[in-house]
Parts: C-alpha cells; sequence; structure tokens
C-alpha cells in the first residue's frame, strides 16, 4: 500500500497562497485570473484589495471590467467573478433536490417582473436567494446595490456544481467536504453528494493529522511549495487560506488563526511569509497597521508598499504602522 502524502499546515498555506496568486502577482490588466475563485466584495471594496494583492499595477477600476459581474455568491456575499463563470458560481449552489429549487425561481420570477428589463436600485428581501437562480446581476457601488436580469446561464447544471467543488479544492486545498459545504452554503448532505461526483479526480492526504483531499493534478504543486518572503494586506476573506475553522486548518467560521489585534477597526491580516503577523484597517485613503512583533526595516518597508500601492480611488493612502 501506499504511504498517503503527509502535507504540514505551513505547506497548506503556502499551496492555498500559491494557487491564489498572493505570493507572486499576475501580469497587469489578468483580472479573469485573479476572479477565477471568486472575490468577496464586502466593504469599503474588498475585491479591489484582492485584486491588488494578486495583479501587477491594479487599477482603482479593475472591479468594473467589462469581462467581470457582481452577484450574490458563496455565503451570501457579494462578488466579483468572471462573467463566464456566472453559472458556476450561481446555479453551482442551487440544492440538488428540485423542490428546494422552487422558492429560488420563484423568488427570481418575481425580482424579474419588478425590475421589468430594466436596471434598478434597491434591496428585495429575496434578492440574495434569488441570486442562485443565474438570473439577475448586481452592481455594487458600496453605497447602493443594482439588480438586472441577465438570460439563465446554459451551464450544465451537474457541471456546474462539478466545476465550482473543483474550484473550491484547488483555492482551499487540502479540504473537506464539510468545508465545501460551508464556503458553497449548499447543505452537507447536497455538498458530500458532489463531491463524491469528484471523487475519482482528488488525492486523499494527511494534513497535519486530518483527512483532507487535493486535486489530484495538484500534488506536484503542493509537493513543491517553497516559503515565499513576501508581504501582502489580506482583507478579511482572503485569510480564509490560513483555516478558519475548529481545527485551524480547513476554511471555515473560525477565527483561531487571527492576530489578537483583530478588532472592529482592524478586521483585515498583514501575511509575511505565509503567517499572519498582525491586523490593518482603513478609512478611505489611511491605512492603520498594527503588527505583533518588532520588525526588520525590510519588512516595514515591504508592508508599507503594499498599503502605498493599493488603488483606493480619489484617496492617497497614508500609513501608521504600529508595533504592538
Amino acid at each position: 500500500m501506499s504511504t498517503r502524502l503527509q502535507v504540514s499546515y505551513q505547506q497548506a498555506v503556502q499551496y492555498r497562497m500559491e494557487s491564489n496568486h498572493l505570493t507572486e502577482r499576475l501580469p497587469a490588466g489578468a483580472y479573469l485570473q485573479a476572479a477565477h475563485f471568486g472575490l468577496q466584495d464586502t466593504a469599503p471594496r474588498d475585491a479591489l484589495i484582492g485584486m491588488h494583492a494578486r495583479v501587477e499595477n491594479c487599477e482603482p477600476s479593475a472591479w468594473e471590467h467589462p469581462d467581470l459581474t457582481q452577484t450574490y455568491g458563496p455565503r451570501g456575499a457579494v462578488y466579483v467573478l468572471p462573467k463566464r463563470d456566472l453559472g458556476i458560481f450561481t446555479v453551482g449552489r442551487l440544492p440538488l433536490d428540485e423542490e428546494q429549487r422552487r422558492p429560488i425561481e420563484q423568488a427570481a420570477d418575481e425580482i424579474c417582473r419588478l425590475l421589468g428589463g430594466e436596471e434598478r436600485r434597491g434591496g428585495h428581501p429575496d434578492l440574495r436567494t434569488a441570486c442562485a437562480s443565474g438570473r439577475l446581476i448586481l452592481r455594487w457601488t458600496t453605497s447602493a446595490l443594482y439588480a438586472r436580469e441577465v438570460p439563465r446561464p446554459t451551464v450544465d447544471f451537474a457541471e456546474a456544481h462539478r466545476e465550482l467543488c473543483r474550484r473550491h479544492v484547488q483555492a482551499f486545498g487540502p479540504t473537506t467536504p464539510q468545508a465545501f459545504a460551508w464556503w458553497s452554503s449548499l447543505s452537507p448532505r447536497d455538498a458530500r453528494e458532489v463531491w463524491q461526483w469528484i471523487a475519482p479526480e482528488l488525492l486523499p492526504v494527511d494534513l497535519a493529522g486530518r483527512d483532507a483531499w487535493i486535486l489530484a493534478t495538484e500534488e506536484d504543486a503542493i509537493r513543491s511549495t517553497r516559503p515565499a518572503p513576501v508581504a501582502r494586506l489580506l482583507v478579511a476573506s482572503d485569510l480564509r487560506v490560513l483555516g478558519q475553522d475548529r481545527y485551524g486548518l480547513f476554511v471555515g467560521p473560525g477565527m483561531r488563526r487571527r492576530s489578537r489585534l483583530h478588532d472592529s477597526f482592524h478586521p483585515h491580516g498583514v501575511v509575511l511569509d505565509g503567517e499572519i503577523a498582525g491586523a490593518w484597517g482603513r478609512r478611505g485613503g489611511r491605512f492603520d497597521v498594527l503588527v505583533e512583533e518588532r520588525l526588520s526595516g525590510e519588512q516595514r518597508e515591504a508592508i508599507a508598499a503594499e498599503a502605498l500601492s493599493t488603488p483606493v480611488p480619489g484617496a492617497t493612502p497614508t500609513i501608521e504602522l504600529t508595533e504592538v
């Protein structure tokens, strides 16, 4: 019998960072590739900060690229994603049971009727639910939400689920069906069934003593990970690559791997060499960065450069780097 591949926590984080293009930036303008796994767009414009962490010379208008769109996606949050992948992130989250899909379609029917073929401002109580139909897209400006009807995606129902699962495994592997259920918002039962649909494509591994899986095609990639001496200011949703479940290993609702410095004013993470080294927040163009330990001059310069290069529209960032 072959020995199961042993993956350390640090190795898993490095693999996830590399898969999400958070160690080596993509070429300028590669916004579709940066949004391949979807970018959560929580206020204030987190998807833009996420783009900046992934793409060289990110522009303030990157989130408005004509080949990108917005809708409610995993975890019921607004996501920026490629237009071509709308069906994966919507239809791919629909319940497998037809009866359970019926209320979603009914909500979409009602909202589309109210929109009357126009883009309209304002939310609807069922908009978050109805977006899973794939028939509605959003335009969120951080101060207003607009909705518009679009043609139903032509993606195959089962393939949309399979592809959403593959992307989760590539973005957050080594991972589990439980983590996929949490991230996708599928029921645990549906998530397990979809997981079985792609089981032949998966490779079981041991992640710090826990059963986990990666895409079999990614075995060489996870074996060859190397520590990357980079500084990144990651938005809160991107901290999932460091693990947030009760074990601190897999994407999930917990926050055990976060810094003690995180609070409502500093909800995001400073990552140095694959480790959370502090917390940060911003108000307009002002970045407030807190770090846990005394840093070298080179590390301080790297963090400051990250913040100063962030494409915050209409603002000139200033830095307060506090060591506590």
